[in-house]
């Protein structure tokens, strides 16, 4: 099987991306779905405080957002968390200093930056990436990160198809796949703390069932003592 890079990406990687910017731009009309209204960063906000914890306990004062889509979310004031608490932006809450974005399918965002941060965030964004791509883009994470890195997957099907049908997320792999590519990048990184949020579904028959059944499994891999 042939190794991939950031500067050598699989051939698939390169037509998702390319179907995502067509998507940033369209939108998709056959779902009914505007262009303002996809990947703008809203998943992000019922991780704020998972996300928070992990900031206070490290000390970071830098993020980065991995698979930001637009990151408009980031320009958002008066935000309303999880249990109705209301927080005045993204930036006051978790109280850093820095919050940069990264998506290559996002103009404004598609250049990986140089520099580490303290803590590399990634929500509902790596299943979007093929499976052939995932230990460069995993240990990219590791080696953007100082302090933690917090990620949310969904190894189930999307309620979004792509616009040459396909689903829209391209890994749909077990918390034991992810445990095992985990436990690799983060060799050698004992100060980095890693928290993976793994959400499966029972094997259904038929893609209805799959998508809508309520019975949801999430495990966390974490290094955290």
């Amino acid at each position: 099987m042939p190794t991939y890079s950031r500067h050598s990406p699989s051939p698939r990687y390169q037509k998702l991306v390319a179907l995502y910017q067509q998507m940033h731009r369209e939108g998709i009309p056959e779902q009914n779905i505007a262009a303002d209204d996809l990947y703008y960063g809203g998943s992000l906000i019922g991780h704020l405080p998972a996300i928070r914890s992990l900031v206070l306990s490290t000390g970071a004062r830098s993020i980065l957002d991995y698979g930001s889509g637009k990151g408009r979310v980031y320009d958002q004031r008066n935000i309303t968390l999880p249990g109705e608490q209301i927080i005045p932006s993204i930036q006051a809450y978790l109280g850093v200093e820095r919050i940069a974005c990264y998506d290559p399918a996002v103009p404004e965002h598609s250049v990986f930056p140089a520099d580490q941060f303290d803590g590399v965030v990634s929500t509902d964004a790596l299943e979007h990436c093929p499976e052939e791509d995932m230990p460069w883009i995993v240990e990219e994470m590791f080696s953007a990160a100082r302090k933690f890195i917090y990620a949310n997957v969904a190894s189930y099907p999307a309620h979004k198809r792509l616009p040459n049908g396909e689903n829209a997320h391209a890994t749909q792999r077990s918390a034991e796949w992810w445990a095992d590519l985990l436990n690799r990048a983060a060799a050698g990184r004992p100060n980095v703390v890693y928290r993976f949020k793994i959400g499966e579904r029972p094997a259904r028959k038929g893609l209805f069932r799959q998508l809508f059944s309520p019975r949801k499994r999430v495990t966390i891999l974490s290094n955290a003592a």
